[in-house]
C-alpha cells in the first residue's frame, strides 16, 4: 500500500511540475507569489505579461486543475492567487530526501510533504 501511496504521490507532484513547465505559466506562477496574497486580476496578469487573453485563460486554467493556484470571484474581477501550501508541499517534497544517502540529515529532521493534494486533485 504504501508503494501505490508513494506513486500516486510522485505522479501528482510530477503533474504539478509539468504543469509549471512551460514558459508563460512560470512567469504566472512568479508573478501571483510577488502578488501575495492579494493576488491579482486576470487583466493585471495579462498587462503585466503581455499574454493574449485566450492563451492567458488557458495557462491560468491548466495551474487551476493542478492546484497550484486558486481562483475567487470578487463582483466582475477574477482573481487569482498562487496556492503557496501546494507549492511548499511540491518543495518538502523535493527535498524530504536530500542527504540522506549520505547521513548527513536524518530522515527523520526532514518535513514530510502532505497526502492532502492527491485527495485534491480535480478529474
Amino acid at each position: 500500500m504504501e508503494t501505490k501511496t508513494r506513486g500516486r504521490e510522485v505522479a501528482r507532484y510530477a503533474e504539478m511540475m509539468a504543469a509549471m513547465g512551460a514558459e508563460p505559466r512560470l512567469r504566472i506562477m512568479r508573478l501571483l507569489l510577488a502578488a501575495h496574497p492579494q493576488g491579482m486580476v486576470v487583466g493585471e496578469i495579462q498587462e503585466e505579461l503581455d499574454i493574449p487573453g485566450s492563451t492567458l485563460s488557458h495557462h491560468l486554467e491548466k495551474l487551476k486543475n493542478e492546484g497550484l493556484v486558486g481562483v475567487r470571484r470578487q463582483r466582475t474581477y477574477l482573481w487569482y492567487t498562487a496556492n503557496t501550501e501546494a507549492l511548499s508541499e511540491l518543495l518538502s517534497f523535493l527535498y524530504a530526501e536530500c542527504c540522506t544517502r549520505n547521513k548527513a540529515i536524518r530522515r527523520a529532521a526532514i518535513a514530510r510533504p502532505s497526502a492532502g493534494l492527491i485527495k485534491r486533485r480535480r478529474s
